[in-house]
């Protein structure tokens, strides 16, 4: 066989505790000793879907051209089907399950050109068991295509339209404002929502002003538009369009997600300010210093 793809990356939720990323990278290398292998991530929760799709979106553009394995898969050994799916006229080919993982990455590069249904066993790991698909279908199929091995040779052809498409929200511009989820917090604690810049820009256009209000429950709180982190004032919250276009809720070396308290998938409502204050805002205080007071001089007795 030819080396057709140099680089794997590789995206799962299975962690780096136990063997399963290390017995994955065997696999490929048994089969495919040219090739690179990109771990893209493994810190995905355990059977999140949908964060394994966007954290797959959000990477998309940036990886190399070759292989993307994917596996967040929690309907291993089910009817789910295991699919490859060829983008960018060949350039790339991803392989997972149907579940709706590739999804977003597949939209994010322009869609499908052609996908299959691994149902040709020839390229598989023999295996007495059902639920490590990772390891025993998606990796040695993955090799198999680094190494030349035609899409059409996999299994079935199938209809790129009939993949399982991604479960994830979309922002909605109502009359009291913004209405968005938070789709993905990073290890810094920045809270991405799923809108862009265009919903502030349409927010904003009545105002003529950068500074909104966050409503979350039944907290408002002030915010500004900002283009980098430091130019959030300490203590304040800010929005920002982050490295994926998207805009996040930042704080100045803080976790915005610890002090608003806020989860994947909670709801978030962007207001337009118009100088009005804040209800329920409260004084940012930062610890360890102290507010200046004006003392009067002593009079000389």
């Amino acid at each position: 066989m030819g080396e057709r793809y140099q680089t794997v990356s590789f995206l799962s939720d299975y962690g780096t505790d136990d063997e399963f990323v290390g017995v994955v990278h065997s696999v490929l290398a048994s089969v495919a000793p040219h090739v690179r292998i990109v771990d893209v991530t493994h810190r995905i929760a355990a059977h999140d879907v949908r964060a394994g799709g966007l954290a797959l979106a959000r990477s998309a553009q940036y990886l190399c051209a070759g292989v993307v394995l994917a596996v967040v898969d929690p309907g291993a050994g089910t009817a789910r089907r295991r699919i490859a799916v060829e983008v960018g006229g060949g350039q790339s080919v991803l392989v997972g399950p149907d579940n709706g993982l590739l999804a977003p990455a597949v939209a994010m590069v322009g869609g499908a050109d052609r996908a299959i249904s691994l149902t040709d066993p020839t390229w598989h790991i023999p295996s007495q068991g059902t639920t490590d698909d990772g390891r025993d279908v998606f990796a040695p199929v993955a090799a198999h295509l680094a190494c030349g091995i035609d899409l059409a040779e996999l299994g079935e052809e199938i209809d790129p339209n009939s993949l399982l498409p991604a479960v994830v929200s979309a922002s909605a511009l109502e009359p009291d404002g913004l209405h968005a989820e938070v789709w993905w917090i990073d290890r810094f604690g920045n809270v991405q929502l799923n809108a862009g810049p265009e919903d502030l820009d349409e927010l904003a256009r009545d105002s003529l002003s950068e500074r909104f209000r966050v409503r979350i429950a039944d907290r408002v709180l002030p915010a500004r538009r900002v283009t980098a982190f430091d130019e959030v004032e300490p203590g304040g919250l800010g929005l920002l369009v982050d490295s994926a276009g998207l805009v996040s809720l930042v704080m100045c070396r803080m976790s915005a997600a610890d002090d608003l308290g806020l989860r994947p998938s909670d709801s978030v409502v962007v207001e337009a300010s118009e100088g009005i204050p804040a209800v329920g805002a409260v004084t940012p205080v930062s610890l360890g210093v102290r507010p200046s007071v004006d003392v009067a001089p002593e009079e000389e007795s």
